[in-house]
């Protein structure tokens, strides 16, 4: 495992929540740890965004860099910022939420006692205030175990604050689809889950207001209306270092998305992790597409008539 040049960036991706970044810098002032770059990537804000950017550099305690791009989603702005990282750790932080003042100090701690060439990062805990956790605690803090074995097979709820190797993000990069403006993040958490560990800690570092249930009705709609990305956030879940129970369902994902895409079943199929797997869950996903279909008729017939699935861009 190589070293970058210093130690954590905190990378923030924004669309239209001016209103939002006073509060997240003001927490990022307050770290007892000021050891740590602060990334913005405007996904092209039409807001006051650049404004407060601009403001805010001027007079900034912490060293901030900003990036404006084009509008084309979260998991593009991450792809902007991760390409700019020099540090060792990235810790993703979205622009309407923040972190608690010992968030740096925290992760400098854990890391400088974690860190070996298998694991990825660490993982702490979200909270919907700085003492109250966003969904499920780890079974054992401290424990190394990958994000799969973790989060799907032992089914810990809720949001985390996973911070990472800048690295790993690096040969693992969020991938890109023309007119596709949404992508889960599961598109990267799950393979890099396969292959490496993290160090799993309860301890809440960060705060925002999250819904525990994974996707919500509307986060499902912007799947099915951005496909190829929906289909690299499923594939991985083919694997079986994962549990059957999640396995099964993901699979049926797998080729609703598929049909969506409007791929060719056969080879939709022979191109997924576990041909066969799939194959013998075929009904069930051919069943799933068409319930989607019509349950989200309408939302896909707005993005087909815009051109594509649209979303509002890098603000979670």
């Amino acid at each position: 495992m190589s070293m970058s040049s210093g130690f954590l960036t905190i990378v923030t991706p924004t669309f239209n929540r001016a209103h939002c970044l006073p509060r997240l810098y003001e927490s990022l002032a307050q770290q007892t740890d000021r050891d740590f770059e602060w990334i913005i990537v405007d996904d092209g804000s039409t807001d006051a965004t650049p404004e407060f950017c601009a403001a805010m550099m001027a007079q900034s305690q912490i060293p901030v860099r900003v990036i404006r791009k084009v509008n084309g989603g979260k998991h593009t702005a991450l792809n902007a910022a991760i390409s700019a990282v020099s540090s060792e750790l990235v810790f993703i932080v979205d622009s309407d939420d923040y972190v608690t003042p010992n968030a740096v100090s925290r992760i400098r701690d854990i890391w400088s006692t974690h860190r070996a060439a298998d694991r990825s990062g660490i993982c702490f805990l979200r909270g919907t205030t700085e003492h109250d956790t966003l969904g499920s605690r780890f079974p054992v803090n401290g424990e190394i175990a990958s994000y799969i074995e973790m989060r799907f097979n032992r089914g810990v709820k809720g949001d985390k604050a996973e911070v990472y190797r800048s690295d790993l993000l690096r040969k693992f990069p969020f991938p890109e689809f023309e007119g596709e403006r949404f992508l889960a993040e599961d598109a990267v958490w799950a393979p890099l889950g396969l292959e490496y560990k993290m160090v799993h800690v309860n301890e809440i570092i960060y705060v925002g207001n999250y819904l525990e249930a994974g996707l919500t009705q509307g986060g499902k709609s912007y799947m099915v209306k951005c496909p190829n990305g929906a289909i690299e956030s499923v594939r991985w879940f083919m694997s079986p270092k994962v549990d059957m129970k999640v396995r099964m369902p993901m699979a049926w994902r797998y080729i609703a998305y598929g049909l969506f895409a409007k791929r060719s079943l056969a080879r939709h199929i022979v191109t997924s992790e576990a041909p066969l797997f799939v194959a013998s869950q075929l009904p069930a996903g051919i069943a799933l597409y068409f319930y989607w279909r019509r349950k989200f008729r309408s939302e896909l017939s707005a993005a087909q008539a815009v051109g594509g699935g649209q979303r509002p861009a890098a603000s979670a």
